[in-house]
């Protein structure tokens, strides 16, 4: 089954699709790729974009935290 893409890289998941997944606006969706397939994955309804975002970036921070609140205050005020 074809499917055309429009000028937003929209593309419509057909009706009996959406049925038998139990799809409905507002599900938010994954893409994986592995060698030539691309694949459609549903994000779990009981995790937040929030809480996605929040496991991908932990522990990646870099920051130099052995300063005082009043030197970082300073840092950020440019005193």
């Amino acid at each position: 089954m074809g499917m055309l893409m429009n000028g937003k890289g929209q593309v419509t998941v057909p009706a009996d699709i959406r049925a038998e997944e139990d799809w409905h606006p507002g599900d938010e969706f994954e893409f994986a790729k592995e060698g030539d397939r691309v694949y459609l994955k549903p994000v779990p309804r009981s995790e937040t974009r929030g809480e996605r975002f929040a496991k991908r970036i932990a522990g990646k921070g870099t920051a130099n935290m052995d300063k005082t609140t009043d030197e970082l205050m300073e840092m950020l005020r440019g005193d």
